[in-house]
């Protein structure tokens, strides 16, 4: 089973903070099968951006907001 990772960023309101100046403009590098791979995105993207303090990057493990140990997860019970 793949570990998906969304990679993403932008530029946000503050260096040192998480909140994005604007949501619409976030920068979605892509979605990979390991982390590795994600990491390598990543490290591009950020590399692309380095003299910019205000923009930054995240890799987000998407494989953990499904909790595998339940019959359904809260991503599924929202869904309906």
């Amino acid at each position: 089973m793949a570990k998906l990772h969304l990679v993403f960023g932008g530029a946000l309101t503050s260096p040192g903070g998480t909140t994005f100046a604007d949501v619409g403009a976030i920068d979605i590098v892509g979605i990979f099968p390991d982390y590795d791979s994600a990491h390598k995105a990543w490290k591009n993207a950020a590399q692309r951006t380095v003299d910019d303090a205000h923009t930054r990057y995240f890799i987000a493990h998407l494989h953990r907001l499904m909790d595998e140990t339940r019959e359904t997860s809260t991503t599924r019970e929202i869904e309906g």
